[in-house]
C-alpha cells in the first residue's frame, strides 16, 4: 500500500501562465490510488492509530466526510480488513459516495435540502458520527481533529523539494481540514525552508479571511468553521477565490494544460496564477491538483463550455 500511496508527479504548467509571470507547478495527486491526496491522510490516520493500539483488528472505524476522505478510508480499510461506517449527505458529488459504497463502506446520509454545503451541514454531519462512534468497538478518525494525517502530508511537502531544482516561493492551496496545507507547511519549515504559505477559501464562505459563513459547491473545503488544525503562525496570507473562477479554470486545465481535476484543484490554480503574476519571473509557485476530474462528471462542472 505504501508504494502506490503518494510519490505523485509534479507538472509545469505551460499554457495558461503568461509571459513575465513566475513558474507554477502542479502536484497531480489524483495518481494515488483513489484520485486523491486524501489517500495520504487516510493511510496516516489508520496506521497511526494501529501503532498506538487505539485501532485494533475487528473494530469498525466512523467517520464524517463529504467523500474524498472517505473513499480514501474505505480503500485502507478495506485493504486491511477494519469495517467503515461512513456519515456523508446528498450534497456532495454522487461518484464520492458510490465509490465509498464499492469499498464496502456503510453509508449514514444526511440530506442537505440545497443540495449544497450549507454552514450548518458539516457540523450535523459531525454529530452524527459522534453518535455513532460512541458504541463499542469503534474508533472514530474525526478528521478535523486529527493530528496524524500531518504524518501523511508532511511527506507531500518534502516531495515537492525533492522534484523541484530549488524551493518554491509560494505553496498554496485550498483548506479543508487544514491538514495538507498545515503538513506542508511544517515539513518545509523543518527543512529550513522560507516558502510562503497561502491559504485559500471560496469567495462566497470567507470563514479564515474573518467573514461570515456561506453556501458553495466546492466539495472538501470551507466547512464554515476555522478548523482546528489551521496554524495562522505557518500561513502567510489568507486569499479568497469565485467559485465561478475556480469552475472556469478546471475547464481550461482539460483543454488546455491536460490536467483533469476536481473544483477546488480549480480554485488552488487560479490563486496560484494571480501569485504567480504578482511574483514575476524567476521566481515559483507550487498547488496541488487535489483529484480527479472524473469524480465530478455527473454534475455540472464538465457539463459547461470552457472559455479560452
Amino acid at each position: 500500500m505504501h508504494t502506490a500511496v503518494g510519490n505523485t508527479p509534479i507538472v509545469k504548467l505551460r499554457k495558461l501562465v503568461s509571459a513575465g509571470d513566475a513558474d507554477v507547478y502542479v502536484k497531480l495527486e489524483y495518481y494515488s490510488p483513489t484520485g486523491s491526496y486524501k489517500d495520504r491522510m487516510a493511510l496516516s490516520m489508520i496506521e497511526e492509530a494501529e501503532r498506538r493500539g487505539t485501532l485494533r483488528p475487528g473494530m469498525t472505524v466512523v467517520e464524517y466526510t463529504g467523500g474524498s476522505t472517505g473513499s480514501s478510508l474505505a480503500f485502507v480499510c478495506a485493504a486491511k480488513g477494519y469495517a467503515f461506517h461512513v456519515v456523508s449527505s446528498n450534497a456532495f458529488a454522487a461518484e464520492k459516495l458510490d465509490t465509498m459504497r464499492a469499498f464496502g463502506a456503510t453509508l449514514d446520509i444526511v440530506h442537505s435540502p440545497t443540495g449544497k454545503n450549507t454552514p450548518g451541514l458539516v457540523p450535523a454531519m459531525m454529530a452524527r458520527a459522534g453518535e455513532i462512534a460512541a458504541k463499542p468497538l469503534h474508533y472514530a478518525t474525526d478528521q478535523f481533529r486529527n493530528r496524524d494525517m500531518l504524518v501523511g502530508y508532511a511527506a507531500l511537502g518534502n516531495e515537492v523539494l525533492a522534484q523541484l531544482s530549488a524551493p518554491p516561493d509560494v505553496f498554496c492551496a485550498s483548506v479543508g481540514t487544514a491538514g495538507m496545507l498545515m503538513g506542508v507547511a511544517g515539513a518545509l519549515k523543518a527543512r529550513g525552508m522560507q516558502t510562503k504559505i497561502v491559504a485559500l477559501e471560496p469567495a462566497s464562505s470567507p470563514v479564515l479571511s474573518g467573514g461570515a459563513p456561506g453556501t458553495h459547491s466546492v466539495d472538501g473545503i470551507a466547512a464554515g468553521f476555522v478548523p482546528p488544525l489551521f496554524d495562522r503562525a505557518l500561513v502567510s496570507e489568507v486569499r479568497t477565490v469565485e467559485e465561478s473562477a475556480g469552475r472556469e479554470m478546471c475547464r481550461r486545465l482539460a483543454r488546455e494544460e491536460g490536467i483533469f481535476a476536481g473544483t477546488s484543484s480549480g480554485l488552488n490554480v487560479v490563486a496560484a496564477l494571480q501569485l504567480a503574476r504578482e511574483l514575476g519571473a524567476g521566481r515559483t509557485v507550487v498547488t496541488v491538483a487535489c483529484d480527479s476530474g472524473l469524480k465530478y462528471l455527473s454534475g455540472s462542472l464538465y457539463a459547461e463550455p470552457a472559455s479560452r
